[in-house]
């Protein structure tokens, strides 16, 4: 039997091969077991690797365990803590560097290497800070406070910080200026500069990892790069001949009320005009509707000058992976996200969903999903093989001088040729909107995402 102070120098090795293997069919996964430490090739390495997870050598007990059990665990837990004081180390061959200036809240990259900049950074134009007696414009590549805290955090980029401390030369540092800057102290320069919160960078280095373009909605300097604005549309002054025509056909379509269906709705259930009654489901669901379509009008709230700003403000635009990017001319984005934090900002109003779908532009609807049986793709492919004439399609019927004046005088009369098309699917429309904005809450570091769309109700009859 073991004792306490018994320390063997092995772990006993398993000998029910197949009750294991059938342990493992039936296991849950690897999520639900920790590290093995102890199996790290080389503890001492220059880059040391993170171990799969394995199994526990051990269930608990409630006696407290033997001498074995204890051995191991403390086994473990020092190859866990040697691991961890691991040094992380990269190659000077594709690291970028970058020297932070304060005063400007933008990080100068001096050397830049790696994909990374071809979707983060922009140009602009400065006048050296070594040499003051130079007048000329230098253009040079910069970073945002975002940027170049997520390139210093994953380990792409140097951030140095200029100082007036003459420093010993160091290899593969000479042409650098400053002073190296450590993960905690980039965290300390860049937070709070450019409206930068902790919450904002979360989010943005969330986004980055999985693979979106992400850039700011409103242009911190006149050299940053933004999309083009959107198309709102523009009212049209009414001139004086415009309003007589509207007089005229407000007074024509009077006139016309004799021979078609007027509409009320204090009497919504009734007969139609004079000639035309209610007799199909589209207008009985008309006539049954009760609340009047369309908000279209704005909403009066009255805005107090000591009221704080909004928390829901657009900061970022992101692009999805697939979308074609340009740095110097960012096409339209794909979203629109609005960070807050979920601690201390509520729910957003009506007023504030109306601010922010206001600056957003008109989406199209979302195009139909064609679906196409296996059955279906065969009867095409045979189609299009035995090359078969399409079936012209018939002439539409000319009108006699007689039958142009009464299609004037009574539009009803001529029979249209319509062809039997079949009607839109509503549903994705109502479901996505014609605005669609995201706003992320994050609540103590757990980042959740809500989309708020602008709803198309009375656009699309459902009779």
């Amino acid at each position: 039997m073991d004792d306490t102070l018994e320390m063997p120098s092995a772990a006993p090795k398993p000998t029910d091969v197949p009750q294991e293997r059938e342990e493992d069919e039936n296991s849950s996964g690897d999520e639900d077991q920790g590290p093995d430490w102890t199996k790290i090739p080389g503890l001492n390495a220059a880059r040391p690797v993170i171990p799969k997870r394995g199994e526990k050598d051990f269930e608990p007990n409630a006696h407290g365990g033997s001498g074995l059990q204890r051995h191991v665990l403390d086994r473990s837990r020092s190859a866990m803590l040697e691991a961890l004081k691991g040094t992380r180390t990269i190659s000077h061959k594709s690291v970028s560097h970058a020297i932070w200036y304060p005063q400007l809240s933008r990080a100068h990259v001096t050397v830049a290497r790696g994909i990374h900049f071809t979707t983060m950074g922009h140009s602009t134009t400065r006048l050296p800070v070594n040499n003051e007696d130079v007048k000329k414009m230098q253009k040079r590549l910069e970073l945002l406070p975002e940027e170049a805290l997520y390139l210093v955090e994953r380990g792409a980029m140097y951030c140095w910080k200029p100082t007036n401390i003459p420093l010993p030369h160091t290899q593969h540092f000479d042409d650098m200026e400053g002073v190296p800057m450590t993960v905690q102290q980039v965290y300390t320069e860049v937070m709070s500069t450019e409206d930068l919160t902790f919450e904002k960078y979360q989010v943005y280095a969330y986004l980055k990892r999985l693979g979106y373009v992400v850039t700011r909605a409103r242009p911190p300097s006149s050299d940053y790069p933004i999309p083009p604005p959107f198309a709102a549309a523009a009212r049209k002054s009414t001139t004086f001949v415009q309003k007589v025509c509207n007089a005229v056909a407000s007074t024509l379509a009077r006139l016309a009320r004799v021979f078609y269906a007027n509409f009320d709705w204090w009497q919504p259930i009734r007969c139609g005009g004079w000639l035309h009654p209610v007799t199909n489901n589209v207008s009985l669901f008309k006539s049954l509707r009760s609340l009047f379509s369309g908000h279209t009008t704005p909403l009066r709230v009255k805005h107090n000058p000591e009221t704080p700003p909004s928390p829901y403000q657009i900061f970022f635009h992101l692009y999805k992976p697939c979308t074609p990017f340009k740095k110097t001319a960012p096409p339209p984005p794909d979203f629109s996200v609005v960070v807050v934090n979920a601690r201390t900002s509520p729910m957003p109003t009506i007023s504030e969903l109306t601010a922010l779908f206001g600056e957003l532009p008109v989406l199209p609807p979302p195009a139909p999903r064609k679906r196409i049986s296996f059955a279906q793709q065969k009867v095409a492919a045979a189609a299009t093989s035995s090359n078969t004439p399409s079936p012209k399609s018939l002439p539409a019927p000319q009108l006699t001088f007689a039958g142009k004046v009464l299609a004037w005088i009574w539009p009803r009369s001529v029979p249209t040729i319509n062809s039997p098309t079949r009607p839109p699917n509503p549903f994705p429309s109502l479901k996505m909107g014609n605005k669609t904005v995201v706003i992320a809450a994050v609540d103590a570091g757990t980042i959740s995402f809500f989309r708020f769309g602008q709803g198309v109700f009375t656009e699309w009859p459902m009779a």
